[in-house]
């Protein structure tokens, strides 16, 4: 496994080791011991799966509140999606600045985003299938979200006309938005 750093501190990208031969392809999705020769520690307590069929799904952007916040590690499965992580610890020298990478059922790359950074994705193509772990459980009254069409943001989406859920067309602005995560430098 390859890990990858980013222009978002803390957040990486995982490259894993493919063996492919004439019956398809064999990999670890995740290996605790690898990943924390990797600096990557978290004890991951809930696996989340989601099915977009039609391209041009944006869910997002969405984060848990301090005490239940949680570190996400993603991977698509099925499809391709546009992933994109936006900076919300207050006091960080990135605050409020955002990445996108493409993640896909090729390129098996994987994003770690930990807690502090808002996350949501498009899809690209019909039928992606996106999966997740997180080390802390869903919590409803700690979850928070940012609208995925702030114009401070100004997240480069790869659609003009998404298809939202009701609940992601409520979210507000990030200077409007609900967060208590300090950066820790």
């Amino acid at each position: 496994m390859k890990k990858i750093e980013t222009k978002l501190s803390g957040v990486v990208l995982l490259e894993p080791t493919v063996y492919c031969d004439n019956r398809g392809f064999f990999m670890e999705s995740y290996n605790e011991q690898k990943a924390s020769e990797l600096g990557i520690s978290y004890s991951f307590v809930q696996d989340n799966h989601s099915l977009s069929v039609e391209a041009g799904v944006i869910r997002g952007l969405h984060y848990q509140l301090n005490p239940e916040a949680q570190t996400k590690l993603i991977r698509v499965t099925a499809g391709v999606i546009y992933d994109v992580v936006v900076d919300i610890r207050v006091g960080s020298p990135t605050f409020g600045q955002w990445e996108g990478f493409i993640l896909s059922s090729e390129n098996k790359r994987q994003l770690l985003v930990p807690q502090g950074f808002a996350h949501g994705f498009c899809t690209v193509v019909k039928n992606s299938e996106v999966l997740y772990k997180v080390n802390a459980f869903y919590s409803a009254e700690h979850d928070r979200g940012i609208a995925w069409n702030d114009p401070v943001l100004a997240i480069d989406w790869p659609i003009s006309n998404p298809i939202t859920s009701a609940k992601d067309n409520k979210h507000p602005f990030l200077a409007d938005a609900d967060i208590n995560f300090i950066y820790q430098g």
